[in-house]
């Protein structure tokens, strides 16, 4: 059903736009036998933003369930523990510096990566890690990364010559500059969702604590490396496609844990067609909305995700009340 789903919206994607196309030349587009301004706008506009918004939410989706499972609440997402803002701090450097747009997605991954090191290694502070001290560490270094991208924004030249699409892309806005760029970034995702499906089974020994996941035999240590590393390098591609977008990684796995259960693996699974259909259609719905303006993909994510976020806080705080 959610493979369907998905079906459904990246028709729906690629047939609406600001510039009416019809369904016939659309087609015609997509096999090669439409030829002209048409053509352009569906095989080099629209097609890859819609491929990209699909590899954005199905990374996003399932680095969510990891990290969910991993710290043991739903609350956890790339975005709220900081991931997210790692990532696209490490990506403006790297625009500021000149580094080809190819490797965008690499060079978010490795901020991705030394953001999930620093925030568990704050969370470690004076104790084991829990889920308050990530996510508090998780906000310190967001705001931290904001300011340094502000400065950043400010002080490079060549950043100012592009400062309007580098603010949209900041906001959350799906962009392919480059094919290459999303090849690299859809490798790297495919890598990602492939590891998390093998890491999916030993998550599920979480759910009473680490120290009955080491009494099951369960290399807790290794197994947490392994884990905030594959969800650094989903979260670093996401970013490097579409910026900042918030919440799609919180709301689609807790969503689909009512339906398909506690099992990881067919969270997992579950999440890669719901978090791409899901930010298709934000996407959508960014380019749609107010056509012919365009809103960030973030602003609709954020519209939709933050009133769930305050729902699972409040019924998190009742519960523990």
């Amino acid at each position: 059903m959610l493979a369907v789903v998905l079906g459904l919206a990246v028709v729906a994607a690629v047939l609406v736009g600001a510039v009416a196309i019809g369904p016939g030349e659309v087609l015609g587009a997509l096999v090669g036998r439409t030829t002209g301004p048409e053509a352009t706008i569906i095989r080099e506009l629209r097609l890859p933003r819609v491929l990209a918004a699909a590899l954005v939410g199905a990374a996003l989706a399932v680095a969510g369930s990891l990290l969910q499972g991993l710290l043991r609440n739903p609350l956890a997402d790339p975005f709220v523990t900081g991931t997210s803002a790692g990532a696209a701090l490490a990506a403006v450097s790297a625009l500021a510096l000149g580094v080809p747009t190819l490797a965008m997605p690499a060079a978010a991954f490795a901020g991705a990566l030394a953001a999930v090191w620093i925030v568990w290694r704050l969370a470690q502070v004076g104790g084991a890690p829990t889920v308050v001290t990530v996510l508090l560490a998780g906000v310190v270094l967001t705001a931290f990364s904001g300011a340094l991208v502000t400065l950043l924004l400010t002080a490079s030249d060549r950043l100012a010559l592009n400062l309007r699409a580098t603010l949209g892309w900041l906001q959350g806005g799906v962009s392919v500059i480059d094919q290459g760029e999303l090849a690299l970034a859809a490798v790297l995702i495919a890598i990602g969702l492939g590891a998390a499906l093998a890491l999916a089974p030993r998550l599920d020994a979480f759910a009473f604590g680490e120290e009955t996941a080491a009494t099951l035999g369960l290399d807790v240590g290794r197994v947490t490396a392994a884990a905030l590393a594959v969800t650094a390098l989903l979260s670093g591609a996401a970013v490097a496609l579409a910026g900042l977008i918030g919440f799609v990684g919180l709301v689609v796995p807790h969503a689909l844990r009512g339906i398909v259960g506690a099992s990881h693996r067919r969270l997992v699974v579950a999440s890669i067609p719901a978090g791409a259909a899901t930010m298709v259609l934000a996407d959508l719905g960014a380019r749609t909305l107010l056509a012919p303006a365009e809103l960030p993909t973030g602003v609709i994510t954020g519209l939709v995700g933050a009133p769930f976020f305050l729902l699972l806080l409040v019924r998190s705080r009742r519960m523990s009340a």
